[in-house]
Order: structure tokens, then C-alpha cells, then sequence
């Protein structure tokens, strides 16, 4: 009888929580305000970004190759990502407030992890992408086809969404007691677990487990396929060539690199080295920084898609 009437007392005490609390930024109103004008900053830098990319490749016929769909697709992701967890932040500290709803809690958590999820299976397929251009390129036009491509990135999308649905539902089943305030500024897993007072949390740990395998063994694919792609370039004859060849790759690597140095080091970091500024700093790295920082790091070295926007700019000055 005891044990079930703790269990009941549990899930009441769990039914019982209508909103989280998120971290507040800042103590004072003038530090809560330049948190607010950073991140709108940042998020008008990640919608401008992303929206030109998506807007250069969609409506530029000479990007249509499976290496731009495939940028498409990852600018959609930014996006998605950035407008799932900052407006609510940049609300927050407009209004002095730290409230979520709790039903609003599991949307963000969703959603991040939906498009999180999608962007590193999408960095994936980005690589097979590079790998058959520069390891097989005659076989190039039958492997990446425009019916494979649209299958890698329904793949991509549909593998995020179930990693998302699993983890969300089964976070969001255990029982809460310990109160509904999380030490970050949205709605993450390792926050809400440590809210759980349910010993059933195995099962989501469990979960995590898995996901951890798939994303290493992603990882282990990208680091056999740039061995490839490395041995193959370092053999061929003309300096442009070799050129050519790593500014297609650099800017890959360099987004991937991005996203795995900060969410890794943000998860894993020893206690000792924590602190609520310094956790703070980190998931603002890898949730917010990457969707603005991708349009510029493609852009940058990329002439076809430099030429595509600015055509897609002065072509939209012209009408106006």
C-alpha cells in the first residue's frame, strides 16, 4: 500500500505542473535587454541566411544538383531550430518573465531535437554526397539521381522525427517531483530528467544510449568517407584541381565541426568545470550560433551560390 500510494503521490505531484521555469538570462533589466537585442540579432542574421540559400537554390535552375537540394534541406533545419528556441528566450526577457507551459515544454523539446536530429542526419548524407562526387564521379549522375536524393532526405527527415517523437514522449512520461525549475533557457532533456523522481528514467537513458550509437556510427561513416575523399584528392596532378575539390569539402567539415565540438563538449564536459554562465554560453553555441554562422560558412567559398544570391538580390532590387 505504501508503495502505491508514493507512486500515486508521485504522479500527482507530476499531473499537478502546468509550467516550467527556464533560465533567466540576466539579473537586471539592462542585461535581460542586451540578451534580447544579441539574439534578435542573431536570429534576423540566421533567417536572412538560411532565407536566401533556400530562396538562390529554389529559384536558381543551375544550383538543381543533388549538393545544393541537400544545402536546401539543411537551411531549412536552421531555420527550424532557431525559431524553435529563441523567440521564447527573447520573449522572456523582454517581459521579465521565465514561464513555459508545460504543453509548450514538449513542443520546444520536440522540435529541437526534430531538427537537431535532421541537421546532423542531413550532414551525413552530405558527405556521401562528396564522397561519390570526388571518389566516383562517372558513377555520380546514377547514385545520387534526383529519386535517390528525394529518398536520403526523406530518410534524414523521418529518422529525425522518430528520434524526436521517442524521446519526447518518453521524457515527458515520468513522473516530476522536484520541482519545475530547469537550468537552461528552453526545454531539454537532461533537465527535465533531473526534475524525474521515477526510476523509470532507465528507460529514457536507455533511449539515449541508442541514440548515441546511431549518431557514432554517423560519425564513423563521415571519418571513413573524408579518408576516402582525402586520399583521393591528395592524388590529383593539378594544383587547381586539389583546389577545387577541398573548397567543396571545407565548408562541410567545417559545419560539422561546429555542431559536434559544442553539443559534445556541452554534454559532456566534467562537473567540475560547470557553471551556470559557462552552460549557459555552451547551449547558446550549439543551439543558437551554428543556424547563423552555416549560411556564411557555405557562402563564403562557394562561387555558384555567391553568384545565385546576388543575381536573386539585384533581381529583387530591380522590381522594387
Amino acid at each position: 500500500m505504501a508503495g502505491l500510494h508514493g507512486q500515486n503521490e508521485e504522479m500527482s505531484n507530476s499531473s499537478s505542473i502546468s509550467h516550467f521555469l527556464l533560465l533567466a538570462l540576466a539579473d537586471t533589466w539592462q542585461l535581460q535587454l542586451l540578451h534580447f537585442c544579441l539574439f534578435l540579432g542573431i536570429s534576423l542574421a540566421a533567417l536572412l541566411g538560411n532565407g536566401l540559400i533556400i530562396s538562390a537554390v529554389a529559384c536558381g535552375h543551375l544550383l538543381h544538383t543533388p549538393m545544393f537540394f541537400f544545402l536546401l534541406n539543411l537551411a531549412l533545419t536552421d531555420l527550424g531550430s532557431i525559431l524553435t528556441t529563441v523567440p521564447k528566450a527573447m520573449h522572456n526577457s523582454l517581459w521579465d518573465t521565465r514561464n513555459i507551459s508545460y504543453p509548450g515544454c514538449a513542443s520546444q523539446l520536440f522540435f529541437f531535437l526534430f531538427f537537431i536530429s535532421a541537421e546532423y542526419f542531413l550532414l551525413t548524407v552530405m558527405c556521401y554526397d562528396r564522397y561519390v562526387s570526388i571518389c566516383k564521379p562517372l558513377h555520380y549522375g546514377t547514385l545520387l539521381g534526383s529519386r535517390a536524393c528525394a529518398h536520403m532526405a526523406a530518410a534524414a527527415w523521418a529518422s529525425a522525427f522518430l528520434n524526436a517523437l521517442m524521446h519526447t514522449a518518453s521524457t515527458f512520461s515520468l513522473p516530476l517531483c522536484y520541482g519545475s525549475a530547469l537550468g537552461q533557457f528552453f526545454c531539454e532533456i537532461p533537465q527535465i530528467l533531473k526534475l524525474s523522481c521515477s526510476h523509470s528514467n532507465l528507460r529514457e537513458l536507455g533511449l539515449i544510449a541508442v541514440s548515441v550509437c546511431l549518431v557514432l556510427g554517423c560519425f564513423v561513416f563521415i571519418v571513413f568517407s573524408y579518408v576516402q575523399i582525402f586520399r583521393a584528392v591528395l592524388r590529383i596532378p593539378s594544383e587547381q584541381g586539389r583546389h577545387k575539390a577541398f573548397s567543396t569539402c571545407l565548408p562541410h567539415l567545417a559545419v560539422l565541426s561546429l555542431l559536434l565540438s559544442t553539443s559534445i563538449f556541452s554534454y559532456l564536459k566534467p562537473p567540475s568545470i560547470s557553471s551556470p554562465s559557462l552552460d549557459l554560453a555552451l547551449s547558446v553555441l550549439y543551439s543558437v550560433v551554428p543556424p547563423a554562422l552555416n549560411p556564411l560558412i557555405y557562402s563564403l567559398r562557394n562561387q555558384e551560390l555567391k553568384a545565385a544570391v546576388w543575381r536573386l538580390m539585384t533581381g529583387w532590387f530591380r522590381k522594387h
